[in-house]
Parts: structure tokens; sequence; C-alpha cells
């Protein structure tokens, strides 16, 4: 049974990243994935010393603040002369820079170090339990992992048109009635509540991969945005059971073996992708050649 809790955290972590990971991808916006999981910290941080406790929601709550104080601040460097990877740069090290300090001065005493932050522990989820009127409810993480995976779907799919457009040309959003700036905070916010919620399961820098690397993989395999965030949502389930296979195998990190198993099968599909694919286009090329001498 800790197997399955195990393996459903992982794919819950992976879906819900791969699903937000596609519009991050398709807005060319996936380093400011990585801005936030890691300048969500200081909010972590104040928020446990505000709330006193680990619970999930406070937890939520102040990343999901300093996610948009993150996406607000590159925005307005950006607008003000400041390249968008520079602005990125400089606004994630320096509120990252402030976590470090706020956990190193007020939460020493506590189980809420950095380690806990950057690469959690997934194999703990099991024994982290959640008890409702005398009952087990099964482990907090997926619970928490659950919950924020069905609002992000739930979100998309009432406002499926609404991120396309958006993603695709917000100039052509703004043109139509669409309110860009707000689905922008929407989305960043959702990415902000994903990041936290995987904190614990899997750390704030697997997070980065999960949000990239199943998006990119199903970039490679379709041009249409639904069935590429079905393809995100699947590799991440397998990607997910065969980590945990692989990691058992091996004994070693689950997270790791998770994203290594990620990785793998974007470097299958960046070579054998039916129309993207390095090997598919080298045959392709090959055959049109071998066509044309004939001809002649």
């Amino acid at each position: 049974m800790n197997s399955f809790w195990v393996i459903l955290t992982g794919a819950l972590v992976a879906s819900s990243c791969g699903l937000l990971g596609c519009f991050l991808i398709l807005r060319r916006m996936a380093m400011l994935g990585d801005a936030i999981s890691h300048a969500v910290l200081p909010g972590i941080v104040i928020a446990f010393l505000w709330s006193g406790s680990r619970e999930t929601l406070p937890m939520l709550l102040g990343a999901g603040a300093l996610g948009l104080l993150t996406v607000f601040l590159v925005q307005l460097l950006h607008q003000n002369g400041v390249k968008s990877d520079a602005a990125i740069g400089v606004t994630f090290t320096a509120l990252f820079s402030i976590g470090v300090i706020l956990v190193s001065q007020y939460t020493q005493q506590v189980d809420l170090d950095l380690d806990c932050v950057l690469y959690g522990e997934i194999a703990y989820v099991p024994w982290d339990t959640w008890e409702w009127a005398g009952m087990d409810m099964g482990p907090r993480a997926v619970w928490g992992l659950g919950g924020v995976f069905l609002l992000s779907l739930l979100l998309i799919s009432l406002f499926y048109k609404q991120f396309k457009v958006c993603a695709f040309d917000p100039a052509m959003a703004a043109a139509v009635g669409i309110p860009v700036v707000l689905f922008h905070y929407l989305l960043m916010g959702l990415v902000s509540l994903t990041t936290v919620a995987s904190f614990e399961s899997v750390g704030a820098i697997l997070v980065v991969a999960m949000l990239v690397v199943p998006a990119a993989t199903a970039y490679l395999l379709t041009d249409k945005l639904h069935v590429m965030l079905i393809y995100s949502v699947i590799i991440g389930i397998i990607s997910s059971v065969l980590g945990y296979a692989l990691a058992t195998w091996l004994d070693s990190s689950i997270a790791g073996a998770i994203t290594t198993v990620t990785g793998l099968l974007f470097l299958l599909a960046f070579l054998f992708s039916p129309r993207y694919g390095l090997v598919v286009r080298a045959w392709h090329r090959r055959t049109m050649r071998w066509d044309q001498q004939t001809n002649l």
C-alpha cells in the first residue's frame, strides 16, 4: 500500500506540473517557473512564523503571495528596460537569498530546513497522514496535491479558450477583450500553488524539472494544445510508475529516479518524434535524396 501512495503522489506532482508547464513552454516562460519555485521560500517561512505550524493552507497562501510578487517584480523590471532573463535572475536570487536568511535565523528548532525545501522526500509520504473525525484519510500530500491538481484542471477546463489565446497571441487576446493580465497572474498563481504543494514530496529543485520536461516532451509529439495537455499528464504518470520501479531496483532516490525517467522519455521524443525527431528527420532527408537520385 505504501508503494501505491508514493506512486500516486509522484503522478500527481508530475501531472500537475506538466499541465501548467505546457502553458509556460508555449509562452516561453519555462525559466519563470524555476524562478517561482525558488522565490516562494520566504513566503513559506513567513507563513510558518505567522501561523506557527506547517499546515498546508498557510504554506500555500504564503508561497502563492510570493509567487505573484515574483511575477510582478519580473514584469516591473522588464517593462523598465531590464532584459527578461536578467529580470528573472535578479528577482529569484534576491528573494531566495532572503528566504535562506529567514530559514537560518528563525527555523533552526523545527523541521523546516533547506534540505526539506530543496530536495523533499517522497518515501515518507505514506506516514504523514490526515485524520478526520477519528478516521485515517490517507497521506496529507495526496490530499494537498490532489486538490491543487483538480483546481488547475477545473480552471483550465473553464477558461481553456482564454488561456489558449493568451499563450499563442496575447495581442489578439487583448484585442478581443480577454483580460490578459488577469489570466497571466491566474496562471502564475497556479504555478506557485503547485510548486509549494510539491515541496515536501520532490523538493523545489525537482519541481523545476517536472514543470519543464513533461511539457517539452509533449510539445515534440503534437501541435495541438489539448493533445499536448493530455500527453503531458500521461508522461507524468508513466514517469512516476517507471521512476519508482527504477528507484526500487537501484535502491536510490525516488524523486531523482522519476526525474531521470522523465528525461529519458524526453530523449526518446527528441530522437524519434514523428515530426520533429532528430532520427526521423534524418531518415526523411536520406529518403528524399535517394528518391531524387533514383529519378535522375
